[in-house]
């Protein structure tokens, strides 16, 4: 019978335990060391309209920058809130056909089923996406309402009832704003 020879230069004993002993420790404590963190500060205005930040951090990604960018024409106001350069929400204000419910409004804004309603369909939601429509902001000259919506597209989180709350606060800004009264009677 022959005897095995240990190969030279292979730790082995307690010398190899206390290594690898020490390797996976410094892995599982590098895991937590990696969780993404949101270097940046959310704004409590966006475009001009006030946000409950609380209710908007959680829909907004990990990242080092963020950037707000509206585009205005006569007829819709939209504000993409960037993270590191990546479209995360998307809010409009727009003028649209008057005597439509909210459902029909969302469906020019959104091919993906928005199926909760609230107050009478007067807010439309679901996880990460929500759209109402304003009371009292009427174009009478032509026959026009003005409608909101809110889009999270930038990260993971998704809650039906902080978009809830997140459009209804909006929507109720965008009523005291000037955008309601620029072309009402």
């Amino acid at each position: 019978m022959t005897r095995r020879r240990p190969v030279p230069g292979t730790p082995s004993g307690p010398a190899f335990a206390t290594i690898v002993l020490a390797v996976l420790a410094a892995t599982v404590t590098g895991c937590g060391a990696d969780k993404e963190t949101r270097d940046y500060s959310v704004p409590g205005t966006l475009c001009g309209i006030r946000f409950d930040t609380k209710e908007l951090t959680p829909f907004l990604p990990p990242g080092k920058k963020l950037s707000v960018k509206p585009d205005v024409n006569p007829s819709a106001t939209w504000c993409d809130v960037s993270v590191d350069g990546k479209l995360a929400v998307r809010t409009v204000q727009k003028w649209w056909q008057g005597g439509r419910d909210t459902a029909y409004f969302l469906r020019s804004q959104t091919l993906e089923r928005v199926e909760k309603t609230a107050d009478a369909g007067r807010y439309v939601y679901s996880d990460n996406q929500a759209f109402g429509k304003t009371q009292d902001c009427v174009d009478a000259k032509y026959k026009q309402e003005l409608y909101t919506g809110v889009q999270a597209y930038g990260s993971d989180h998704e809650d039906a009832d902080a978009m809830k709350r997140l459009i209804v606060s909006f929507t109720e800004t965008v009523e005291k704003s000037d955008e309601c009264d620029r072309l009402a009677p």
